[in-house]
């Protein structure tokens, strides 16, 4: 694990930190106005299940594992998702991004664009990485034309990648991008550009 990849990033939509417990309630409610349906569970399905998304989380964390984020509107503090930095590679200067996701009321406001910049900056220019990759659902062209708008380079399908869903049984085939040290001057441009207009 790196030291201090888990930190507060503040930008001026929105404020990227350490997941806590106390986010919970909040992400709770969050989690009722999002489209689940490329994601590996849908929380809204019950108590339990938002519950057991959250343990897991923490318990990733406390491994150190992952290193999930909450995401939260800048101005009032609110809960809008989360995210978080997984696939941990020090010793090859790589993670990915991944496990986003955001409240409806929060899509094209910049809340991701710029958390996305938060966390690709903390990534190149303090952990060092070479390499960020992102996987979705490949039938997911929503998340598919938000990775291509970055932009990160689409790498390829892995076919039958994995089992998803509340009771892991939908297969899954998933699209890799990539953004690598030499493109993040472009993409970084690219996302204050965007969060700027």
């Amino acid at each position: 694990m790196w030291d201090g990849i888990a930190t507060r990033l503040a930008g001026r939509v929105v404020v990227v930190e350490p997941l806590r417990e106390e986010h919970g309630a909040g992400l709770r409610e969050a989690a009722q106005d999002m489209d689940w349906s490329f994601m590996p569970v849908d929380p809204r399905a019950g108590d339990d299940l938002f519950d057991r998304w959250l343990e897991d989380a923490l318990s990733l964390a406390e491994s150190g594992e992952h290193v999930p984020f909450a995401v939260l509107a800048a101005e009032t503090g609110k809960p809008l998702g989360s995210t978080r930095y997984l696939s941990l590679r020090p010793e090859h200067r790589g993670l990915e991004i991944g496990w986003t996701w955001l409240t409806r009321s929060a899509w094209s406001t910049g809340a991701n664009v710029e958390a996305k910049l938060l966390l690709l900056a903390y990534a190149f220019e303090s952990l060092g990485c070479m390499r960020v990759e992102f996987k979705t659902d490949a039938l997911n062209e929503r998340s598919r034309r938000a990775l291509a708008a970055l932009p990160a380079q689409f790498e390829g399908v892995f076919r039958k990648h994995m089992l998803v869903g509340n009771d892991g049984t939908r297969l899954r085939d998933s699209a890799w991008y990539a953004i690598v040290d030499d493109d993040w001057p472009t993409v970084k441009a690219n996302l204050e550009g965007r969060l700027a207009r």
